[in-house]
C-alpha cells in the first residue's frame, strides 16, 4: 500500500471519528449541548439554586437563569461558624473540570452544604453541572468569607440551634 493511500485512509478514519463524536443526535443536540441541558436539570432538582441563587426559594424557583448560582450574602450560622453559599459561576471559571470532579468527590464542606450529595453523584452528572455552570458564564460577586464560631457575622444569617450539653 502506498504512503498516499495510507495517509488517505488515516484521514478518512480521523474525519469519521470526529464526525461521529460531534454528530447531531435525533433531537438535534450535540453531546456537549446534552450535557448542558442535563446540568440545568440537575441544578434545578438537586437544590443547588436553593442556596446558591439569592431569592430562589422565596420566588418558587421563578428566578431568571441569568441570575442562577451567583452565591448568596445570607449566612448559615451554627457551631461550625457562619458559612455562605459560594458563587459557583465565578468558582467554576477558576477550576478545570478535572479539579471540580476531584473536589466534588472528596471535599467535606461545612454545613449546611450537602457535600455527601456531591460525593455520591456520578462523574457524568458532575461533569454536566460543571459544563452548565461554565455555560452560564461569570456573574455576580464573591460570597462573604467564612466567619469563625466565636465571631458575629455582618449581614443577615440563619441561626441553627446550638446543641444542648
Amino acid at each position: 500500500m502506498s504512503l498516499c493511500v495510507k495517509l488517505l485512509n488515516a484521514s478518512v478514519l480521523m474525519a469519521t471519528a470526529a464526525a461521529t463524536q460531534y454528530s447531531l443526535a435525533a433531537d438535534g443536540n450535540t453531546p456537549h449541548e446534552k450535557a448542558i441541558e442535563r446540568g440545568r436539570y440537575l441544578v434545578k432538582i438537586a437544590g443547588c439554586n436553593d442556596c446558591h441563587t439569592p431569592g430562589y426559594p422565596d420566588a418558587g424557583g421563578n428566578i431568571p437563569e441569568k441570575q442562577w448560582l451567583t452565591g448568596s450574602p445570607l449566612g448559615w450560622r451554627g457551631p461550625w461558624g457562619t458559612t455562605y453559599a459560594t458563587n459557583l459561576r465565578l468558582y467554576m471559571q477558576g477550576v478545570s473540570e478535572k479539579q471540580w470532579l476531584k473536589t466534588a468527590h472528596t471535599t467535606q464542606y461545612r454545613p449546611p452544604m450537602p457535600w455527601f450529595a456531591l460525593r455520591d453523584m456520578s462523574t457524568q452528572d458532575l461533569q454536566a453541572i460543571y459544563r452548565f455552570t461554565r455555560h452560564l458564564g461569570p456573574a455576580g460577586a464573591l460570597a462573604p468569607a467564612y466567619v469563625p464560631p466565636n465571631q458575629t457575622p455582618n449581614g443577615p444569617f440563619v441561626a441553627f440551634p446550638q446543641p444542648q450539653k
